[in-house]
């Protein structure tokens, strides 16, 4: 009968620690809305939940990037304290959904150019502006295939005119074409 304890107490024992993760994966990394890991220093994401960037700060990122507006009902209050205080480089480039300029881009790529390596997570609402803005860099700065990069971005949307005006327009400041064999620039 011991036996038997002893084997359930140890199948029990496991079967908690393999289960415990449950509640705790909803503040992971992996569980930020929308979120896509392009290199191992470059991911874009929706909006992380307090317990998320902690997952974020654990997982060795030092940059959090905010392109959304800090007054949007969805944004995490007193995020840029909440980053700071995990020991994480914060920034914040409000970028107008109706509006968005090549100078906020410029803007993003200067903070990004400044140290590259630098582990980070660029995020808004829902990883629009963030995708974008992250297609944009991997293609003009990492010399990522256009192809590649676009791919990517449509797995988290596929822009609306506005947005790919925008596109066309970063890119053609940078003289790169937003032609390739595979492209298909179409709005939602």
């Amino acid at each position: 009968m011991i036996e038997n304890r002893s084997a359930f107490a140890a199948f029990a024992a496991c079967y908690l620690l393999m289960n415990s993760a449950g509640p705790a994966s909803a503040s992971g990394v992996e569980e930020i809305v929308n979120f896509l890991e392009y290199s191992a220093t470059l991911s874009s994401s929706g909006q992380p939940t307090e317990a998320q960037l902690e997952a974020l700060a654990d997982g060795a990122y030092e940059r959090i990037v905010f392109l959304a507006f800090s007054d949007h009902p969805e944004s995490l209050a007193n995020e840029d304290r909440l980053v700071k205080g995990l020991g994480m480089e914060y920034a914040h480039i409000p970028v107008d959904w109706d509006a968005p300029r090549i100078s906020d881009f410029n803007m993003f790529a200067g903070l990004m150019e400044r140290e590259p390596g630098k582990k980070t997570l660029v995020h808004c609402q829902v990883n629009f502006r963030a995708s974008t803005f992250s297609f944009l860099y991997r293609v003009l700065h990492q010399d990522v295939p256009l192809d590649v990069a676009k791919e990517d971005l449509n797995s988290v949307w596929v822009p609306n005119e506005t947005w790919l005006n925008f596109i066309f327009d970063v890119l053609e400041e940078n003289g790169r074409s937003p032609d390739c064999d595979t492209c298909l620039w179409e709005s939602d």
